[in-house]
């Protein structure tokens, strides 16, 4: 099993907010978004920042395949 973060891209693009942008608000680091653009395996305190941030839940950002 693995994680795709495509559904957090698309969100970015629907929200017109960047990655550096989302790096700003939700406080995580450069390594973390570089995580998730390799759909690696972040902590979940990283995922719950995001989703703090863009108020929306896992399920929105995340799939597992």
């Amino acid at each position: 099993m693995g994680v795709s973060y495509n559904k957090l891209w698309k969100l970015l693009i629907d929200r017109n907010m960047s990655k550096t942008q989302l790096i700003k608000d939700a406080k995580i680091s450069t390594n973390a978004m570089a995580k998730l653009g390799k759909n690696e395996d972040v902590r979940v305190e990283v995922l719950v920042k995001i989703c703090s941030t863009l108020e929306c839940t896992i399920d929105d950002i995340l799939e597992i395949i």
